[in-house]
């Protein structure tokens, strides 16, 4: 049975090898998943640390690559970061919501720096993702996505940062790095931008309900393949 369609669009821009940041619009729960379905390497993702409260999630988020961050801010929050620059300077992937949630209304908010300090620390590209279609598939307050769906995710050309190694702490280079993914984000989704942070509003959805798919194999890059199989609860 056929869960989902997709439509992947510019994978062939991700690098087979060596550290890399990808960036998403997050528009639903299903946003993170569906991206590490489809690119032939691991992911690691930053997720909210309230995902480690539940016996549910508390060891398969981590297990799936999740790195917890407190949205608090402050030092708890600077050491979700210091893992992620762990992850780059392995060679691997990391993925970051630049938003820092989800939006509620479907809108493309302004991003936060915290990808364009990754990338100047490590000196690795910044690539945006253009998600569409998950929220039809999950919106924010629904308990079980919907089947027999289409999402389309666009892989974006990448942000290269080298020019700006030198300038690490200057807090107008990252807001200038971070509004070009912004909008190289809202090129890829069309969606309506807001120059104001998206709400922390508390989430209604236990992750423990939502349907959460991880696969290994390499992904047909284009018209993409139909999912067929997931794991729940």
């Amino acid at each position: 049975m056929r869960l989902w369609r997709f439509d992947l669009q510019g994978f062939e821009r991700l690098p087979a090898q060596g550290p890399a940041i990808l960036c998403p619009n997050h528009i639903s729960f299903l946003d993170s998943g569906f991206l590490m379905l489809h690119v032939g390497r691991n992911i690691s993702f930053v997720g909210k640390a309230e995902y480690m409260d539940s016996w549910k999630t508390k060891f398969l988020f981590p297990a799936m690559g999740m790195i917890p961050i407190d949205r608090s801010g402050g030092e708890k929050s600077t050491a979700a970061l210091d893992a992620a620059e762990d992850v780059l300077r392995r060679g691997e992937l990391f993925g970051i919501f630049p938003e820092g949630t989800r939006s509620r209304d479907g809108h493309l908010y302004k991003g936060h720096t915290g990808a364009a300090r990754l990338a100047l620390k490590v000196g690795c590209p910044i690539y945006p993702v253009g998600v569409i279609g998950t929220r039809e598939i999950q919106p924010p307050d629904a308990k079980l996505p919907k089947i027999r769906k289409s999402a389309t995710i666009k892989i974006g050309r990448p942000i290269k940062v080298e020019r700006y190694r030198n300038k690490i702490d200057d807090h107008l280079v990252l807001r200038q790095i971070t509004d070009e993914l912004m909008f190289e984000i809202r090129e890829l989704t069309g969606q309506q931008y807001k120059n104001t942070y998206a709400t922390k509003k508390a989430e209604s959805l236990p992750a423990d309900k939502a349907v959460i798919a991880h696969v290994h194999e390499a992904p047909v890059h284009g018209r993409g393949p139909a999912l067929s199989v997931a794991a729940g609860e």
